[in-house]
C-alpha cells in the first residue's frame, strides 16, 4: 500500500510517548530501544532513551531467551543494559518495560534476528554507488525524505536471495517501505512493498539466474520520510516461503508441515508442538541456506488437523472429516472452491472460525455450510464473508442429524501458494479474556500498576465473558511481596470492575510480570481464563488508523518508592438516591513540605450514575468534595468503587487512588405530584404538591421548588413523614414573563445519620397570563372602605368545598368567554386541558 507523505499525520507514541506523558502518565517514559534489533547468540547492550530515568532498576522481558545482567543510567533520559541473547532464542519481535523505583513505563519492542547486525554507510543513494554487503547479515539504515538505499551482493547461478524488512514493525513512526532485487542492469527481478503476511513490511526471493551482482533497493514507497523512518533488512540465503500447511495443529503432537511459496521449493519439515497454548507460536522454515528471520503464525488447538485432498472441487469429491477437528487446504488457483463434508447429530453447536488473514495469508475467505443430499448440495444454511476482519466466522446449531459440507473460496475469485486456511470446527465452551482498557487514546497511560509503599493504585479489570455468565472473581498470581488485591465480584451484567492493589509499608521495592485471572463465583465452574493487552504503537490515515500494535499475556504490576501523599475518601453514610446528588469528602494525607495540588479522577461510575471529570485539592489543602448524580434509572445496589489521584512530585506525575468505598444507590425516599399552576402578571397563587412517603425518616425534610422564571418568587418549605401535600405560595411581579415555564421541580434534602439525601423530584409547569383590559364602559370601581381596627376572630364558617385545579381552570376561562364576547378581546391563555 503506498501511502503519500505530503498527506501524512505521523502519530507514533513511540515519538509521542514523552510530550504526550508529561501531562497525565506515570514516571518513567520509554521512548524507544536503540539498536532497534539485535543477533541471537550474543551479549548486546540496549539503549533505552525517555525521560525520568535516573533511578532504572531493572529490565523486564516479556519473553524468554533474554537475560538482564547489568543496567547503568547515564543520565535522566537514557539507561543503558546488558542483556545476554540465548542461541535458541526465539526470532522476530520481543517486548519489554523498564522498572523504575518510582514507576514503571510503557511496553516496548524490539527485533531479535539471526544474522550479524551491519550499518548502511552513506553514499548508497545511487544504483552506480550500491554498498557492498556480504549474504547473510542485517543492515540498519534510515530513510530520509526522497531517499534510497542500495546494497550490491554477489551471487552464484540458482544461488537463493530472501530480503526481508523490518519497518513499520518497528513502531517508530508511520513507514511504509518498498524494498526490490534488480539485476546489474536494472531491470526488477522480484518487488515488495505491503505483504498478507508482514503487513505494510515486505519480503521478495528470487533464484538467482546467472552469476553476477545484484542489486537490493530500499526506499519508503511513496519516496517520503524522515530520520525517524529506521529498518532493519535481512539479506541471505534463507528460505522465505509465504504459508504453512497445515497452519495449525493439536497441542503435544507431532505434525508434518509444508512450507510453501519459496522459489526453492516446497520444504517439508515435522514439528512436536508444545503442550500449552501460545498465542504467539509461530514456525520457522530453515535448511541449508539458513533459518527465515521471521515466522508463519501457527495455531495451537485441542483437536487434530485434516487435510484437503484433491480434488476436493464438489460435493461429491469433498474431503471427509470428523468433528470437532480443522479443516486446512490451499486456495491454490483461481476460481478454487475447496469442499469438506462431515456428520453432525442435532443439538451439536459448533464455532466455526476460518483462520486465513490472522495468520498472513493472503485468503479473503467466503465460507459456506449447506446440507448434503444425495450425494449432491441440498441447500445452503449458512454463509460469511468478513465477520473477524477478512476471515469468516459463524456458529452452527445442527438443525438435524445427517451430512453436512462446507466450502470454502476467495471473495474476488483469486488463489495461489499463499492462499492458506485452516477452518476449526470447535464445540461452543465458555472462557474469559481479562484486560485493562485504553484510559488515554493513542497512549498507554495506566495500562501498568505501579504502587506505592504504603498506599494504592487502582484500574480498571475488563473481563469478557464468552459464552458463560454469572459473577467472577478478579485475582493475580505472582504479586511482589507485600501486594494485595482488593475487588468486589464483577457484577454478572457488567465486564467492568474496579480492582484496587495495594502495598504494605514494608513492601520491598520490586516488579513482576503477572497474570490477571478471573474465576466464575461458582467453584464448581471451572471456565478458562487468560489475560491479553492490546497495546497500540503506531497510527495513522485515515481516520487515525492502527498500523502497529503488540498483544501482551502478562501485566505489569511494581511496588515503588513511596508517593508524597495518599487520598481516602470519607465512605458515605447515606445512598446517593435515584435523581439525586451527593458530595463525597476526600481528604488528602501530604507528607512534610508537600504542597503542590493533588487532582482526583472518577475510576469507576456504576450504571446510571454521573460524576465530575475532575476536582483538585488545591495548594497546601488536604480536602475536596468530589460530587456524584444518579439518574432515575441508576442500578439499586451496593456498589464498591475508588478515586483516582495524581500530583506532580517534583521529579514527575505519580499516581495513587482511594480505598475501594461503597456507594450505595436507592431508589427515592419520597415522590411528589406537583399540580399545574396558572397565574396573572402581577397576580399570587399557590402550587400545590402531593407527597408519597415511600421510606419513613426522622425529622423535618426541607423542599425547595426550582425553576421558576424570573420574576417569580416562593419560599422555602419543610415536611416530615407524615405530610400528605404542601403549597407553595407563588407571587410574581408585573414584569414577569408571560407564558407557559416547564420542568418545575422540587428539591428535598432529608437529613439521616447527621448526611444529606438530595432528591430531585417531580416535575410540572406554571402558565403566566397577561392581565385582561378592563370592559368598554367599565364603570369605575366603587371606592374602599377605610380599615378598621382588627376585631376579634370570630369562629371561622363552615368550610366550603376547594375547587380542583381542573375546575377552576375551567371557571377561569368561562369568564375570559364572556368578557371576549362582551368586549371582543382576544385571550392570551389556552384552554384548559
Amino acid at each position: 500500500m503506498g501511502m503519500h507523505r505530503r498527506v501524512f499525520f505521523l502519530l507514533s507514541l513511540g515519538s509521542l510517548a514523552a510530550a504526550a506523558s508529561s501531562a497525565h502518565a506515570a514516571s518513567p517514559v520509554l521512548g524507544n530501544v536503540t539498536p532497534r534489533g539485535f543477533q541471537r547468540g550474543t551479549e548486546a547492550v540496549f539503549i533505552l532513551n525517555g525521560a525520568r530515568l535516573s533511578d532504572a532498576k531493572e529490565v523486564l522481558f516479556y519473553y524468554p531467551g533474554l537475560t538482564f545482567t547489568k543496567l547503568e543510567v547515564v543520565n535522566d533520559n537514557q539507561a543503558k543494559a546488558t542483556v545476554k541473547i540465548a542461541a535458541d532464542c526465539r526470532l522476530g519481535e520481543h517486548a519489554l518495560r523498564l522498572r523504575t523505583s518510582s514507576g514503571i513505563s510503557e511496553l516496548r519492542t524490539f527485533f531479535i534476528g539471526p544474522y550479524q547486525e551491519i550499518e548502511s554507510k552513506k553514499p548508497n543513494n545511487e544504483f552506480a554507488q550500491a554498498q557492498k554487503i556480504p549474504l547473510n547479515v542485517t543492515v540498519h539504515g534510515v530513510i530520509d525524505n526522497e531517499a534510497v538505499d542500495y546494497f550490491a551482493v554477489e551471487l552464484k547461478k540458482g544461488q537463493r536471495l530472501s530480503v526481508e524488512i523490518e519497518g513499520m514493525r518497528l513502531a517508530n513512526t508511520l513507514f511504509d517501505p518498498y524494498i526490490a532485487i534488480l539485476d546489474s542492469k536494472r531491470f526488477e527481478l522480484a518487488t515488495s512493498d505491503d505483504s498478507p503476511l508482514l503487513g505494510q513490511d515486505g519480503c521478495v526471493s528470487i533464484l538467482a539466474p546467472t552469476d553476477g551482482t545484484y542489486v537490493i533497493q530500499v526506499r519508503e514507497s511513496a519516496y517520503g520520510g524522515n530520520g525517524a523512518c529506521q529498518y532493519r533488512l535481512h539479506v541471505g540465503t534463507h528460505p522465505r516461503p509465504l504459508a504453512v500447511v497445515p497452519s495449525g495443529g493439536k497441542m503435544g503432537e507431532e505434525v508434518e508441515v509444508r512450507f510453501l511459496g519459496d522459489p526453492a521449493g516446497e520444504i517439508r519439515k515435522k514439528i512436536k508442538l508444545p503442550t500449552t497454548f501460545d498465542p504467539k507460536f509461530a514456525l520457522f522454515a530453515e535448511d541449508a541456506g539458513g533459518i527465515c528471520p521471521s515466522g508463519i503464525p501457527f495455531r495451537l488447538s485441542e483437536y487434530g488437523n485434516v487435510l484437503e485432498v484433491e480434488p476436493n472441487d464438489t460435493v461429491a469429491q469433498a474431503t471427509k472429516g470428523e468433528l470437532p477437528c480443522a479443516f486446512n487446504g490451499v486456495i491454490d488457483k483461481p476460481g478454487d472452491v475447496d469442499y469438506f463434508r462431515f456428520t453432525a447429530k442435532a443439538g451439536q453447536v459448533y464455532d466455526v472460525h476460518c483462520y486465513a488473514r490472522r495468520l498472513g495469508s493472503a485468503l479473503d475467505s467466503v465460507m459456506v455450510l449447506s446440507y448434503i443430499t444425495n450425494n449432491q448440495n441440498g441447500g445452503d444454511i449458512i454463509a460469511n464473508d468478513d465477520a473477524i476482519g477478512p476471515d469468516s466466522y459463524f456458529r452452527f446449531a445442527v438443525p438435524k442429524d445427517g451430512e453436512y459440507c462446507i466450502r470454502v473460496y476467495d471473495h474476488l475469485g483469486k488463489g495461489g501458494p499463499n492462499y492458506f486456511y485452516r477452518i476449526e470446527f470447535t464445540p461452543v465452551k465458555p472462557n474469559v479474556t481479562t484486560t485493562m482498557p485504553q484510559f488515554v487514546q493513542y497512549s498507554q497511560e495506566r495500562q501498568h500498576i505501579a504502587v506505592p509503599k504504603g498506599n494504592r493504585f487502582a484500574t480498571l479489570i475488563v473481563g469478557n465473558r464468552a459464552d458463560f455468565g454469572g459473577e467472577l472473581i478478579i485475582g493475580a498470581d505472582k504479586l511482589p511481596a507485600g501486594v494485595k488485591i482488593d475487588a468486589e465480584p464483577m457484577n454478572a451484567g457488567l465486564n467492568v470492575v474496579p480492582v484496587v492493589f495495594e502495598a504494605a509499608p514494608d513492601a520491598a521495592i520490586a516488579g513482576v510480570l503477572c497474570d490477571i485471572t478471573a474465576r466464575h463465583v461458582d467453584p464448581k465452574l471451572n471456565i478458562p481464563s487468560r489475560f491479553l493487552l492490546d497495546v497500540p504503537l503506531v497510527y495513522g490515515p485515515p481516520g487515525q488508523s492502527l498500523y502497529c500494535r503488540h498483544f501482551a499475556s502478562l501485566c505489569p504490576v511494581a511496588v515503588t518508592e513511596e508517593s508524597p501523599f495518599k487520598i481516602t475518601v470519607v465512605e458515605p453514610k447515606v445512598p446517593l438516591v435515584q435523581n439525586g446528588s451527593m458530595q463525597i469528602k476526600v481528604v488528602a494525607d501530604r507528607k512534610a513540605g508537600f504542597k503542590a495540588p493533588i487532582n482526583v479522577y472518577p475510576l469507576f461510575n456504576p450504571p446510571g450514575v454521573g460524576s465530575a471529570s475532575a476536582v483538585t485539592i488545591p495548594e497546601g489543602q488536604n480536602e475536596v468534595l468530589f460530587p456524584l448524580n444518579a439518574n432515575g434509572g441508576a442500578s439499586v445496589k451496593k456498589w464498591k468503587t475508588a478515586l483516582l489521584a495524581m500530583a506532580d512530585a517534583g521529579k514527575g506525575p505519580v499516581w495513587t487512588s482511594s480505598q475501594l468505598f461503597t456507594l450505595e444507590i436507592a431508589p427515592p425516599m419520597v415522590a411528589f405530584n406537583i399540580e399545574r399552576g396558572a397565574v396573572e402578571q402581577g397576580k399570587s397563587t399557590q402550587l400545590f404538591c402531593k407527597i408519597t412517603a415511600a421510606t419513613p425518616f426522622p425529622g423535618q425534610a426541607k423542599v425547595k421548588l426550582l425553576n421558576l422564571p424570573v420574576k417569580v418568587t416562593t419560599t422555602d418549605l419543610e415536611f416530615n413523614k407524615d405530610t400528605k401535600e404542601i403549597a407553595f405560595a407563588i407571587t410574581t411581579e408585573a414584569q414577569a414573563p408571560a407564558g407557559i415555564h416547564r420542568n418545575l421541580f422540587c428539591q428535598v434534602i432529608i437529613t439521616m445519620n447527621g448526611e444529606p439525601i438530595l432528591h430531585n423530584v417531580g416535575a410540572s409547569e406554571l402558565r403566566i397570563d397577561v392581565p385582561l383590559p378592563p370592559k368598554p364602559n367599565q364603570p369605575p370601581p366603587p371606592p374602599q372602605p377605610p380599615k378598621v381596627a382588627q376585631q376579634p376572630q370570630q369562629p371561622a364558617p363552615p368550610a366550603m368545598k376547594r375547587l380542583t385545579r381542573l375546575e377552576q381552570l375551567r371557571l377561569e376561562q368561562e369568564e375570559r368567554e364572556k368578557t371576549m364576547k362582551a368586549g371582543n378581546v382576544p385571550s392570551t391563555a389556552p384552554p384548559p386541558k
